[in-house]
C-alpha cells in the first residue's frame, strides 16, 4: 500500500542498526527463521491460549476451593500484575544473558507453575501460583519478537510477523472453548495441565533450532525502578479489590491508596535520577505515547473487565455449561482474528488517530448495546455486541501501538513496546477490579439488612441466583449494566482525547504497523 510522502516505510524502520533492534544480530549462517518462527510460537500460542481460559474456569475453580469473590480477581490480576511489572525487565535480560536462554527458561517455568497451579489443592496457593505464571510470561514474551527480529532479514520480518499475530489470535480466540471442554469433560486443574505438554516440545524443538543471540552487556538494571513500579501497582489494584469487603472509607482502604501515590511519586524521582531508567520519562514528551497508553488502558480494562462479569453471568446467573459458555464467548474472540489485520490496514491508510478513536467508540456502543441484556434476553443481545466489540478493539489495538511505538524516539522504540505491553496489563487488572467492585457494591446494597447465611453475599457477587431473594439476583444484573456504563464512558472519553489531543503525522505502512503491534504485545525490548 502507498504511503503517505515523507512516511516511514518497513524498510526504513527495520534496517540493519546495531543491538538491540537490529536484524540479523545470529550469523546468516546459523540462523533458522522460520524454524525459529516455530519454535517460539510454541510459548506464544501457550500464553495466549491461559490469557481467555481462566475466565471460563473461575466459577470452577470457586467451587472446588472455596475462594471469595476477591480470590476470584486475584486469580487474574495476580497474573497481570507480575507481568505488567516485570516485562520491560525481561525483556533487558533477554539483551544481557541471551535470548534463547531466557526464552526457554520462561517457557520452562510456564509449565512447571501450570503443573503447579492445577496440583496446589488451596486457593492462596493458585494465586501465589499465577503470579509467578505472571513472571515466567515476563521471561518468554519479549524474547519472541527479539528472536525473530534476530534471525530474519528485514525483508522477511513483516510476514513472520503476521504469522506471529496469527498465532497469537487463535489461541487467544480458542480458549473459551478450550476451556469449556476441559472443565467440562476434566476438571478445571485440566485448563492449566494443558500446558506442560505444549512447553514440553517447545523446550526440546527450541534447543535444537534456536541460535543464541549474542550477549549485551551495557547498561545496568534497574532495580529500584522495578520495585517501586511494582509496589505503586499492587497498592492500587488491592485498594481497589479490597475496598469492597473493607469499605471505601476505611483507614485501611485510603491508607492503600496513599501507599501507590507515594510509591508513584518515588518512582517518578527515582527515575528522573536514575543513568538507565526502566521506564525514561521524557518519553512521554511524545503526546502520542501518552494518549496511544490511555487508548491501550480503555482498550483492555474494557475487554477483561466485561469478559469477567460476562462469563460469571453466562455459567451462574443462566446456568450454562462450560461448553456452553464458550460457544457463546467466540464472536468476541473469533472476531477479533480479522479484526487486527484490518484495524493495522486502516491505521495504514487514515492514520492512527482517527481509526484509534473509531475503535474506542464502536466499543463504547458496544457496551452500551450490552445493559439491554438480561436473563431472559435474546442470545444475540450478547452476540451482536461482542461482534462491536471484537473490531473496536482490533481497531484499537494496531492504531494504539503505532501512536506509541511510531511516536517514540528511535531509541526508545523498544522501551515504548514494554510500555504499551504495561499499559495492557494495568488496564486489565484495573478493569477486571474497577467493575467487579461496581457489582460486590450493588450487592452490598441489596443485602444489608437481611439476615443471610455465611458466603450467601460471595455467591450473589458472582452471579449465582438466590432463591426468594429477587432484589439480590437484580443487584448482580444492574451492578453489571452500571459497569458496563462506566467502561463505555471511558471509551468514549478516550475516544474524544485521542480526536483532540493528536494531530495527523506520518503514516506507516501495514507491515509497519503490524510489526510496532507485535513488538508492543510482546513488550520487546
Amino acid at each position: 500500500m502507498p504511503t503517505t510522502p515523507g512516511a516511514t516505510t518497513t524498510a526504513d524502520r527495520t534496517a540493519p542498526r546495531p543491538e538491540p533492534d537490529g536484524h540479523r544480530t545470529t550469523p546468516a549462517h546459523t540462523a533458522r527463521p522460520w524454524a525459529t518462527l516455530i519454535a517460539v510460537s510454541f510459548g506464544l500460542f501457550m500464553v495466549g491460549l491461559d490469557s481467555t481460559v481462566v475466565h471460563i474456569a473461575n466459577p470452577a475453580i470457586q467451587a472446588d476451593l472455596g475462594a471469595s469473590f476477591a480470590e476470584l480477581q486475584w486469580i487474574i490480576n495476580s497474573y497481570l500484575l507480575a507481568l505488567a511489572v516485570l516485562l520491560i525487565l525481561g525483556g533487558k535480560l533477554g539483551d544481557r544473558f541471551g535470548r534463547k536462554k531466557i526464552y526457554l527458561g520462561g517457557v520452562a517455568l510456564f509449565g512447571l507453575t501450570s503443573i503447579g497451579i492445577g496440583v496446589v489443592g488451596s486457593i492462596e496457593g493458585v494465586i501465589a501460583l499465577r503470579a509467578l505464571q505472571g513472571v515466567s510470561a515476563a521471561l518468554l514474551m519479549p524474547q519472541t519478537i527479539a528472536l525473530l527480529r534476530a534471525t530474519f532479514p528485514r525483508e522477511k520480518f513483516g510476514m513472520a510477523v503476521g504469522i506471529w499475530g496469527g498465532v497469537s489470535s487463535v489461541a487467544i480466540a480458542a480458549g473459551p472453548l478450550v476451556s469449556g471442554v476441559l472443565v467440562e469433560q476434566y476438571s478445571w486443574p485440566w485448563v492449566f495441565y494443558i500446558n506442560a505438554p505444549i512447553a514440553l516440545i517447545a523446550l526440546i524443538y527450541g534447543q535444537v533450532v534456536i541460535t543464541e543471540t549474542q550477549p549485551i552487556k551495557a547498561g545496568r538494571f534497574d532495580v529500584v525502578g522495578v520495585l517501586l513500579l511494582g509496589a505503586f501497582l499492587f497498592a492500587l489494584v488491592f485498594g481497589v479489590v479490597q475496598g469492597q469487603s473493607w469499605g471505601w472509607g476505611s483507614a485501611k482502604t485510603i491508607g492503600t491508596f496513599v501507599a501507590a501515590a507515594v510509591a508513584l511519586a518515588i518512582f517518578v524521582l527515582a527515575e528522573n535520577r536514575i543513568r538507565n531508567p526502566l521506564l525514561p520519562l521524557y518519553l512521554f514528551r511524545s503526546t502520542g505515547v501518552s494518549v496511544g497508553g490511555v487508548v491501550f488502558v480503555a482498550n483492555v480494562f474494557t475487554i477483561l473487565g466485561l469478559t469477567f462479569l460476562v462469563t460469571l453471568f453466562l455459567l451462574n446467573t443462566l446456568g450454562y455449561s462450560t461448553i456452553e459458555a464458550g460457544i457463546r464467548m467466540l464472536p468476541l474472540s473469533a472476531f477479533s482474528i480479522p479484526a487486527a489485520p484490518l484495524g493495522a490496514a486502516l491505521t495504514a491508510r487514515f492514520g492512527p488517530r482517527r481509526i484509534a478513536a473509531l475503535g474506542l467508540t464502536l466499543m463504547g456502543v458496544a457496551l452500551v448495546l450490552l445493559t439491554q441484556v438480561e436473563p431472559g434476553s435474546s442470545y444475540w443481545l450478547l452476540a451482536v455486541p461482542f461482534v462491536i466489540l471484537a473490531f473496536g478493539s482490533g481497531f484499537a489495538i494496531p492504531s494504539g501501538a503505532d501512536l506509541i511505538v511510531g511516536g517514540a524516539p528511535v531509541h526508545l522504540a523498544g522501551v515504548a513496546s514494554g510500555f504499551q505491553t504495561t499499559c495492557i496489563q494495568v488496564g486489565g487488572a484495573i478493569g477486571t477490579a474497577v467493575l467487579s467492585a461496581i457489582v460486590a457494591a450493588r450487592i452490598g446494597t441489596a443485602t444489608d439488612g437481611l439476615d443471610l447465611p455465611p458466603g450467601t453475599e460471595e455467591a450473589a457477587a458472582a452471579g449465582v441466583p438466590l432463591d426468594g431473594v429477587p432484589q439480590v439476583n437484580d443487584a448482580f444484573i444492574s451492578g453489571m449494566h452500571i459497569g458496563m456504563l462506566v467502561a463505555a464512558t471511558l471509551a468514549f472519553v478516550s475516544a474524544a482525547l485521542t480526536l483532540l489531543a493528536i494531530r495527523d503525522g506520518r503514516r506507516h505502512d501495514v507491515a509497519t504497523v503490524l510489526a510496532e503491534t507485535a513488538e508492543g504485545e510482546a513488550g520487546h525490548r
